[in-house]
Parts: structure tokens; C-alpha cells; sequence
């Protein structure tokens, strides 16, 4: 029998704005939540995988908004965020999706490598959440998604500023959790596995004995997919989740 999966009434013409979503997950996510009827914006640096995904998307119900936008870049990403509020209207969820995992040997670390890795993969997760506040209070509600990773759990030491930065994530979504939920705005965050994205499949999964490997370290021995972490995605912005905050759900498969 097929897989049947819900669908979320709630999102339909609800503005949902993703961060990396041109590629890999972010993708997925902006795939999930254009079918269900939302207003996507995405943001990213990669304009060709964009455009391609707003025009395969462009029957949805709203075809995504695709925004040029380096969130390294906190003054831009600002002005992005009130971009899509100008064009598409209050963003009532936001997914703090993107990142890089870059690996690395410790003694490769430098100061400057450092504060890079955690630029791209911590800290717009907190302005982009600060900028979107003001939207959510206006609206009476909202759902924040921030992307962490197991990685930080396993203590991955060929990608430390990674991981480190991705267990902070966990620790700043507690805390705004706390700061917002008397507006009414959640906050929870999504900690993937080992998801064979067409980028791990380039980088780091070369070879299908590789992918094989992984996907027996797993108690479901599927290929981890990014549509499964859409899933999450989509019912963490749905009102059907909506007295969960301050969690952190882990999609991997039950990896060990």
C-alpha cells in the first residue's frame, strides 16, 4: 500500500518564508508547502536552481517568491524579510533553513573560518526571527522553524564549527521559544539526519556502498529523503501542532 500523508487546510494562503530554499531541503520544503497551498518566499544565493523551482511551481496556487538574499549578509536578509512582507503579506512562518556542513580537521580552524561557519549556520537564524516578530504579533500567531542537525549529538569532530553551532541552534530555540510564546508564536526546531541530498551525494556520499553503509546504521533502512523532513516542517506550521514549542524533533531514521 501507498504511503498517505496529511494534508494541512490551515497553511492554505498562509506566507511561509524559507531560507536555502533553492537546493537540497530547502527545496523539498518549498515544494511541500507551495502544494499545500501557501505563500512561499525563498531565499538564496543560487539563481539558476531558484528560478528553475519557481518555474516548476509556478501552477501552485501561489508560485513561490524567489529573493537573491546571502543571510550572512544580516542587513540584507532584513530587507528581504520586509520585502516579502510587502509583497506577499505578513510572513506567519519562517523556516531557518540554510546552512552549509562543511568538514574540516580541527587544526584547519581558523578565527575567521570560525565566525564564518557560524554566520551561515546559527546566527540568522536569530535576526531572521527578530525581523519576523513584529509580523507574527501582528497576526496573533505563528510558527518558527529552526533547523539544527544530529550531527552536534554525535560530536562530529570532522565538521566542529558545524555541529557546535548546530547544538546552539537547539539552545536559541528553547530561549525564543520563551521570549515569543506570550504572542502566541512558537518556536521548535528539526534535527535531520543523514539526508542524501543531490549536494551530499557530490560531496560527501559518492558512491551508492557509501549511501548503503549509512542506511544500515539506520533502524528504518530507507534512504533518508529530504521530502521526510518537509513533512516535519509542514505539521510544525500547522495549527495542528499548535501547543508545541520549544522542541526539537529529530527526523533520522533512528541513525546510530
Amino acid at each position: 500500500m501507498s504511503p498517505q500523508f496529511a494534508t494541512y487546510p490551515s497553511l492554505t494562503d498562509r506566507v511561509v518564508l524559507i531560507s536555502g530554499g533553492a537546493s537540497g531541503i530547502g527545496a523539498d520544503m518549498v515544494r511541500a508547502f507551495a502544494s499545500s497551498g501557501a505563500r512561499v518566499g525563498l531565499l538564496d544565493v543560487q539563481d539558476a536552481p531558484a528560478r528553475a523551482l519557481v518555474a516548476e511551481l509556478s501552477e501552485a496556487r501561489h508560485a513561490p517568491l524567489y529573493l537573491r538574499c546571502d543571510v550572512t549578509d544580516i542587513d540584507a536578509l532584513q530587507a528581504s524579510i520586509e520585502d516579502v512582507r510587502a509583497r506577499l503579506g505578513p510572513v506567519a512562518v519562517l523556516v531557518n533553513n540554510a546552512a552549509n556542513d562543511q568538514r574540516h580537521s580541527i587544526g584547519e580552524v581558523t578565527a575567521d573560518y570560525w565566525d564564518n561557519s557560524f554566520d551561515v549556520n546559527l546566527r540568522h537564524h536569530f535576526f531572521a526571527a527578530q525581523a519576523v516578530h513584529p509580523h507574527m504579533k501582528e497576526l496573533g500567531f505563528g510558527s518558527i522553524i529552526n533547523f539544527s542537525s544530529i550531527s552536534w549529538r554525535f560530536g562530529a569532530d570532522q565538521m566542529v564549527t558545524y555541529a557546535t553551532a548546530k547544538g546552539a541552534v537547539v539552545a536559541l530555540t528553547r530561549a525564543l521559544a520563551r521570549s515569543f510564546g506570550p504572542d502566541n508564536i512558537r518556536v521548535n526546531a528539526i534535527e535531520p539526519g543523514a539526508v542524501i541530498t543531490e549536494r551530499q551525494r557530490e560531496l560527501w556520499f559518492k558512491t551508492q556502498d557509501a549511501i548503503d553503509q549509512t542506511v544500515q546504521r539506520q533502524l528504518i533502512r530507507r534512504v533518508l529523503l529530504g521530502e521526510e523532513i518537509a513533512r516535519a516542517a509542514l505539521f510544525l506550521a500547522a495549527d495542528d501542532s499548535r501547543m508545541i514549542t520549544k522542541q526539537s524533533i529529530t527526523v533520522d531514521a533512528g541513525l546510530r
